[in-house]
């Protein structure tokens, strides 16, 4: 039987090649640019290829599914959590994927000019959110202002375990004495997302407060950062 290109049949086997292969990530980039594509898709073409049974489209929305289809609870993961609980998920494709969510990050961050200035606590929750909201351990940080509350410098003073972090009053008022700043903005993050300050925080803001009133520094805020828009100020509670 002669092959006819013209035919019904064979027109529609080449047009669901065609619809195959445009729907294909690489091939829908390349032809509708990379907006169009799910975030599925976009991961899909980091990891290249599926296993037995999955197709890496599929394979990519398992792994979204199972993270609440948040980007930020996968790049919380490791390249042994990717690699053990996800079949096809090598240490390679692992690593790739987690370094892409890292670049993505710190996109975002260059769109932050450190002259930045913060009139609200909500302007320093979005400055700082990046720094700290993907981190599976509290870190304390410290912004350093101007007097036209300008960032100058900011600085990590402190890292510690899941629960909280550990901060000395004269490591947070060092960075802003020797830099001679006119105010500063102290800053942690939640990994439980709770926003709610505990005892300590209360106790260490206070700490902070005192020392800077001493020294002739501005205590403009501290702020407790968790995802999704949520965050403490104890400015904004006062």
């Amino acid at each position: 039987m002669m092959y006819d290109p013209n035919s019904d049949s064979n027109q529609s086997r080449a047009l669901k090649e065609l619809v195959a292969e445009n729907d294909r990530p690489r091939e829908k980039a390349k032809h509708q640019g990379f907006s169009a594509l799910t975030t599925a898709e976009l991961i899909a073409i980091i990891v290249g290829s599926g296993s037995v049974g999955e197709s890496v489209v599929e394979l990519c929305q398992r792994i979204l599914r199972e993270n609440d289809d948040k980007l930020y609870r996968v790049a919380r993961l490791t390249i042994n959590d990717l690699v053990k609980n996800y079949r096809g998920i090598g240490e390679v494709k692992a690593t790739e994927i987690l370094a892409a969510l890292e670049l993505g990050r710190r996109y975002h961050l260059e769109k932050f000019d450190d002259s930045k200035q913060i009139t609200s606590s909500y302007d320093a929750y979005e400055y700082l959110r990046l720094r700290l909201e993907h981190l599976t351990h509290e870190e304390m940080h410290v912004l350093l202002l101007d007097r036209s509350k300008r960032i100058l410098h900011h600085e990590r003073v402190s890292s510690g375990g899941t629960a909280m972090t550990v901060a000395d009053v004269k490591m947070i008022l060092k960075p802003a004495i020797e830099r001679l700043a006119d105010g500063i903005i102290l800053a942690h993050n939640h990994p439980g997302d709770t926003p709610r300050p505990s005892g300590i925080d209360d106790a260490l803001t206070h700490s902070v407060k005192q020392a800077c009133k001493v020294m002739g520094i501005g205590f403009v805020d501290h702020i407790i950062v968790c995802r999704g828009g949520r965050y403490y100020s104890y400015t904004d509670n006062e």
